[in-house]
């Protein structure tokens, strides 16, 4: 796996190119979910039983370790699955690896017996909150009852199996029984309403991955996190940028919940690709989802945070480009005059001239038809006076 990169603290600037590429590794470089491992048994409950199939099953709060060293504590929900010490990631309730499990409707109910039950209510706040319910209790709540109580809840929601109320421990203390089952009642009764909303993912960049092409902004990329964003760093070419839509650069200081964010790629850039990481100081929330890395090959139990602890994780984004496409203007269409050739003669081309009106002269003169006229028209009176004259002598 690439080494990690050097961030840069809230406030800092895009950093350039100390970034190694996920991608390079076979390994997707988006966003990549809070990962770790369990590291211990924790604390340990009763050995419960629930049912004629689900017997002496020793409720724990299991230790977690993220990959900063930040421990959790976690309880099962596949009653049915072992336990596995090996990586174990973040994912969304909708990602949950078993279709037909009751986990997907009663994701909220459990959420509600996380948030109501123990840790996050201490031994001394349950014993209160039942008292004050009416619940007849034997010395009070102690840490192994309300752990056993709220890990029998959660299976009760999770797996749809139900603590046996006659035998509910095995070993025969009475006295626990009945306040485990009191709590079980409880957590699993009317004033459980559920707690629909999932919890905001520490840190989240999605989608994990985006393409484009040269010479666009490439996104949106979301960043979705209950904590502040605290560095940016980045490993992109030169000239390509981590904007906002509208184009103006991004920092540590202007990155937060909700944040949209793009690579902007220059129109001359050539086929290429980039990477950015996000890095906050984030609680991993009560109710957090964690699922084996390889469920499908090797199914494991998976867990869910019981006590929303503060962490520093990592989220990546990443994306590809092709060149832009180049953009030509047509030639303009020029209108040419064509050029006049001259022609030259040996004979003289005669040049009419202007008479007296300046009017052109052209072949005969319209004077000469005229004159023709005049005269046949004397000849003709002429010879009209003539025969007069001879028929008076």
């Amino acid at each position: 796996m690439a080494s990690r990169m050097k961030l840069a603290r809230a406030g800092s600037a895009v950093v350039g190119a100390s970034v190694a590429l996920m991608l390079a590794a076979g390994i997707p470089a988006g966003a990549e979910p809070t990962s770790g491992n369990v590291t211990g048994d924790g604390a340990l409950g009763y050995e419960v039983n629930l049912g004629e199939n689900h017997r002496n099953l020793t409720a724990k709060l299991f230790e977690f370790t993220l990959e900063d060293g930040t421990k959790l504590q976690m309880y099962c929900v596949e009653i049915n699955t072992d336990v596995t010490k090996n990586k174990m990631v973040e994912q969304p309730w909708t990602e949950y690896p078993s279709n037909s499990s009751p986990f997907n409707e009663n994701s909220a109910k459990i959420n509600w017996v996380l948030h109501n039950g123990f840790p996050v209510k201490s031994a001394d706040v349950l014993t209160e909150v039942l008292t004050a319910k009416g619940v007849t209790l034997n010395d009070g709540i102690n840490n192994e009852e309300a752990i056993t109580a709220t890990q029998a809840a959660v299976w009760h929601f999770s797996d749809g199996v139900d603590i046996d109320v006659d035998d509910a421990l095995t070993g025969g203390n009475t006295a626990a029984e009945a306040d485990v089952v009191a709590m079980y009642q409880w957590l699993t009764g009317a004033d459980n309403i559920g707690i629909g909303d999932q919890p905001t993912p520490a840190l989240q960049v999605s989608p994990a991955e985006l393409e484009g092409e040269a010479g666009t902004r490439i996104g949106p990329f979301t960043v979705d996190t209950n904590g502040e964003i605290e560095g940016v760093a980045s490993d992109l070419p030169e000239g390509v940028k981590l904007t906002d839509v509208d184009g103006v650069e991004l920092d540590a200081s202007t990155i937060k919940n909700g944040s949209q964010v793009y690579l902007d790629v220059p129109a001359d850039a050539a086929e290429g690709e980039g990477s950015f990481e996000l890095t906050a100081t984030a609680s991993v929330d009560t109710g957090r989802l964690f699922v084996g890395e390889n469920y499908q090959e090797h199914p494991t139990q998976s867990l869910i945070v019981a006590t929303a602890e503060s962490s520093e994780i990592v989220a990546r984004g990443a994306a590809k480009w092709t060149a832009g496409t180049p953009t030509t203007t047509p030639p303009s269409e020029t209108t040419t005059t064509p050029p006049v050739t001259e022609t030259t003669s040996d004979t003289p081309v005669p040049q009419p001239k202007a008479n007296e009106d300046d009017l052109a002269q052209t072949g005969a003169s319209v004077f000469a038809p005229i004159l023709i006229g005049v005269v046949l028209v004397g000849a003709g009176i002429g010879a009209i006076f003539f025969q007069r004259h001879r028929r008076r002598a």
